[in-house]
């Protein structure tokens, strides 16, 4: 009997269907198999408070056309879900709802009921962009999904801070680092955002100690953090300068006597040759400071506001105190000159707040021994960047890497596995919880209060969530190394990076063969989106509209590895239409079909040969696009051949 189709193409009444049909029937459960050869793509795991926006479409939609194609190929396809913690905004997003429904701050519930507070959280809004991923047609395996805290990821994380630490590749120290006085914890170098801003120089006469009417000018960008010079500096070679080097100038305001010192640092050429040397509060002054004994004086608290001590700037916010120690210089004579001046500010890559560079007692990793391996496996092509042009990117940051800063001043996340001895001052770090100190065996002991980077855990993720560090974990042994890792280019610092690194140092491979690099998606006038412009385009409304197979498919044609993209709403109804063209093809062919397949070859007509030839000819074309990751060219030639050969001239 046939069956025939309805006559309109409902998406909204099909997907959800379909997709319940393949879930229920388990077709994307990944399973080992000992016949067939692994194909393996581990998720880049969506923050656990995120909206599904039209990024983690293009990054969805591009994986799951790699792994449906593997499937088909007979590979055991394993595609692993998950999401991360995203420590500084999930505890932002509680703070907020704690803030203004109740009037409390974690302050006032104290940490462990924080924490209830925010798995609470976790548990309702967590599994939502999971349900929207579904929507969209998403054929991850989803009995394996992760979560970042999970209890195998979490001890897996402490293994590998244990580890570093023991080799001593993890330290302490106080050390210049990224400070966001908004969300109130410090910053790894990947997560300061630079933008362009116009600002001034202003140009300061500091007098020299002991002479009348003799002074040094200074020029600087920022004039606040003046309350915590410590020196003069001038370069070795300048002549100008070369009689007052070893002398002492006074810091106007505050009185403080400060040296004057040669060194190579600074840049005769600009301002006035003279700087201001503050190690508290800048990279290079710091190391200026550590070559030529500097006092190291921090005049910022965490909040961004001067610390007591300074008369009236004391409690002023930075930005408040740099007006009233301008209008005071002006006013004391100290004030050369004002000009306006363009440079590169460091903002938070989550709130946008200026970042302040200020001394902190930190945990880092060292990474120049980590970065060699790193290095030599992307050089040597063990692991390659699709479009390779990326792997310039990625190697120019490897080989400037710094120090790695990974302790975070929240609540949410991994607590530094570090415990303090109350007695004997020592440390022990371990991957249980002790109950004395390793060194003096005193039971007086509390744990590091600060919790780590929410990247290094997600660096663990292509082994940590095939059951690493049990290396007898058969899904490791058969499914690790994956294969391909699909992401943008904004986070090749972020956690490419630091997978390859990590994967390198743990497990002795590089944790995927190939990076495939997307662009952005942007809207139809090339701008990026975003919540400020209001050109946001929620994914799932066109889904609705049109179908998840009508945006998927408008996101992957006309695509290119590592471009951008515009993303147009009218191209998603001209892929409407190309989806309601197979529907009436098949409705078409189910009416109207008689010939038994047992008929065939036999039973073929000139038609029929012709289309089958245009089929092999495509199919050898289309599979050596998708071997090279030229996702948008195969789609196109799957559109023409459905479209052209097939309905209009075939049927």
């Amino acid at each position: 009997m046939k069956k025939e189709l309805p006559k309109v193409y409902e998406p909204q009444e099909v997907e959800g269907r379909i997709y319940e049909m393949w879930e229920k029937n388990g077709c994307f459960v990944g399973h080992r198999d000992p016949d067939k050869k692994p194909f393996t793509i581990v998720m880049p795991p969506p923050n656990v408070t995120g909206q599904l926006h039209m990024g983690h479409a293009m990054d969805s939609t591009l994986q799951d056309i790699l792994i449906r194609f593997k499937r088909m190929q007979g590979y055991a396809a394993l595609w692993v879900p998950g999401t991360d913690h995203a420590g500084i905004a999930t505890q932002i997003k509680v703070e907020e709802e704690l803030r203004t429904k109740e009037g409390l701050t974690r302050y006032d519930l104290g940490r462990e009921k924080f924490l209830e507070r925010v798995w609470d959280w976790k548990a309702k809004y967590g599994g939502r962009i999971v349900e929207q991923q579904k929507k969209l047609g998403a054929s991850c395996d989803w009995s394996r999904a992760r979560f970042t805290m999970d209890d195998g990821l979490s001890a897996a994380v402490r293994h590998v801070f244990v580890r570093l630490y023991n080799k001593g590749l993890i330290y302490k120290g106080s050390r210049i680092i990224n400070w966001c006085p908004h969300c109130v914890t410090a910053l790894s170098d990947a997560e300061v955002e630079y933008q362009d801003k116009p600002g001034n120089l202003w140009h300061i006469r500091y007098p020299i100690q002991g002479e009348t009417d003799r002074w040094v000018v200074v020029a600087t960008t920022r004039p606040e953090t003046m309350l915590g010079d410590t020196g003069v500096a001038v370069n070795p070679e300048d002549e100008r300068y070369k009689d007052i080097v070893g002398k002492k100038c006074i810091l106007p305001l505050v009185g403080r006597e400060m040296p004057i010192v040669a060194d190579a640092y600074v840049d005769r050429t600009f301002g006035t040759g003279c700087v201001k040397m503050t190690p508290a509060h800048d990279p290079n002054d710091f190391e200026v400071g550590l070559r030529q004994n500097l006092e190291t004086i921090r005049v910022l608290d965490d909040n961004g506001r001067v610390v007591e001590g300074y008369g009236k700037y004391s409690g002023m916010d930075r930005y408040e105190a740099r007006k009233a120690i301008v209008a005071d210089l002006e006013a004391g004579g100290y004030l050369v000159k004002v000009e306006p001046h363009q440079h590169n500010v460091g903002t938070c890559y989550r709130c946008h707040s200026d970042v302040e560079p200020l001394i902190s007692a930190q945990w880092f990793v060292k990474m120049e021994p980590l970065a060699k391996e790193a290095l030599r496996v992307v050089n040597e092509g063990e692991t390659k960047f699709v479009p390779d042009r990326f792997a310039k990117t990625y190697t120019n940051w490897m080989e400037n890497v710094h120090d790695w800063c990974i302790s975070r001043q929240l609540w949410w996340g991994h607590r530094i596995p570090a415990w303090y001895c109350d007695d004997c001052g020592k440390l022990t770090v371990s991957e249980s919880d002790p109950t004395e100190c390793q060194h003096c065996h005193s039971r007086h002991i509390h744990q590091e209060e600060d919790v780590l980077d929410t990247w290094f855990s997600s660096a663990l993720w292509p082994f940590s969530t095939l059951g690493w560090p049990d290396e007898s974990s058969e899904d490791y042994k058969y499914f690790y190394p994956t294969d391909v890792l699909v992401t943008g280019y904004d986070i090749i610092f972020f956690w490419v990076a630091r997978m390859i690194f990590s994967g390198c140092e743990h497990t002795g491979k590089p944790p995927f063969h190939t990076v495939f690099i997307h662009g952005l998606v942007r809207d139809d006038k090339g701008r990026k989106m975003s919540k400020s412009l209001g050109n946001g385009i929620d994914p799932l409304e066109i889904a609705e509209q049109y179908g998840a197979d009508a945006l998927r498919f408008n996101l992957v044609t006309g695509n290119s590895p590592g471009n951008d993209m515009r993303f147009y709403t009218e191209r998603c109804e001209a892929m409407r239409n190309f989806a309601n063209k197979i529907w009436n093809a098949s409705r078409f062919l189910m009416m109207n079909l008689t010939i038994d397949t047992c008929e065939l070859p036999e039973r073929l007509e000139l038609e029929d040969k012709w289309i089958l030839s245009k089929l092999n000819a495509v199919i050898p074309e289309i599979t050596e696009n998708m071997d090279k990751y030229e996702l948008g060219v195969a789609a196109q030639k799957v559109y023409d051949f459905i479209w052209d050969d097939y309905c209009d001239w075939y049927i």
